[in-house]
Parts: structure tokens; C-alpha cells; sequence
């Protein structure tokens, strides 16, 4: 009697087990999906501040670059406009020491025509007096060689000085 029962009500049983069960998986089902759509929406979230902070970062380095690119022009600019000045510094320098040496080789020819006239001694004078004129004249072509780098100098440590302020400015965070 009971099997028969069991055979009679077994299928309500069995469907209400199955539709407790769907329920369940409803239910489950369910909070899976609020579960995801709460995922994508963080996920979003996420990703548009990430672009933001990129877009934000971009702004700030263009900025940078174009500073840096304004400094090192500058500074090009400044470099380039002093070279007309050292070329005439050493131009000058340059004529001082041919006239120097034009002047030299007059004293030489003066110096030679009064040692002829005199004895041995005037022309040992002659001698050491023409060899202090091209002493002074090889100095005077030193000191304009060191003139001109000195100032070639000056002018490039001038530049590397802007450059790396330039650089500097635009590793700064």
C-alpha cells in the first residue's frame, strides 16, 4: 500500500522537488547575474579612471616637452647669436698679432743694419733682441689661441648649462 502511495503521489513529489530545485536555481542564478552586471560596473569604473590618469599624465608630460623644447631653443638661440662676437674677438686677436709680427720683423730689419754697423756685439745683441720680438709675438698668438677657446668655452658651458636646466625641468615631477 505504501509503494502504491508512493506511485500515486510520487510524481507531485517529484515535481515539487523539481520546482523547489528550479526555484533554487533561480535564485542562484539570479545573484550570478547582479553578481556580473556589479562586476562590469566596477570594471568600467576602473577603466575610465585608468584613462583618465592617462590623459591627465599625457597634459602634463606634453606641457613638459614643450617647455623643454621652448628652454633648448632658447638656449640654442642664445649659444648661436654670441658666435658673430667671439669670431670678432678672434679676428681682432688675430690682426693684433700680425701687427705684432709686421712690427717685429721692421724691428729685425732695423736691429740687422745697426749690428752690420757695430762689431760682433751689436750683431749677438741684434740676434737676442729679434728673438725676443718672435717670443713676444709667438706669445701674443698663444695667448689670442687661448683667448678664442676661452671664450668658445664659456659660450658652450653657457649652453650645457641651459640644456641641462632644460633637462632638469623636464624630469621634474
Amino acid at each position: 500500500m505504501i509503494f502504491a502511495q508512493l506511485k500515486a503521489y510520487g510524481w507531485m513529489v517529484a515535481a515539487i522537488a523539481a520546482g523547489g530545485l528550479l526555484l533554487v536555481q533561480t535564485g542562484r542564478l539570479h545573484f550570478e547575474q547582479l553578481a556580473h552586471q556589479k562586476l562590469i560596473t566596477t570594471t568600467t569604473q576602473a577603466s575610465l579612471k585608468r584613462s583618465e590618469a592617462a590623459r591627465a599624465d599625457e597634459t602634463k608630460t606634453a606641457g613638459k616637452e614643450s617647455t623643454h623644447a621652448t628652454a633648448t631653443q632658447e638656449n640654442s638661440d642664445a649659444f648661436t647669436t654670441s658666435q658673430p662676437v667671439r669670431d670678432a674677438i678672434a679676428r681682432a686677436d688675430l690682426a693684433r698679432v700680425e701687427r705684432l709680427r709686421l712690427d717685429a720683423d721692421r724691428r729685425a730689419a732695423t736691429y740687422r743694419a745697426q749690428a752690420q754697423a757695430d762689431d760682433a756685439a751689436r750683431r749677438d745683441l741684434a740676434d737676442r733682441l729679434e728673438a725676443f720680438d718672435r717670443h713676444i709675438v709667438e706669445g701674443a698668438g698663444v695667448v689670442a689661441e687661448h683667448r678664442e677657446a676661452l671664450a668658445r668655452r664659456d659660450a658652450e658651458v653657457v649652453l650645457l648649462r641651459g640644456q641641462i636646466d632644460a633637462d632638469r625641468a623636464l624630469m621634474a615631477p
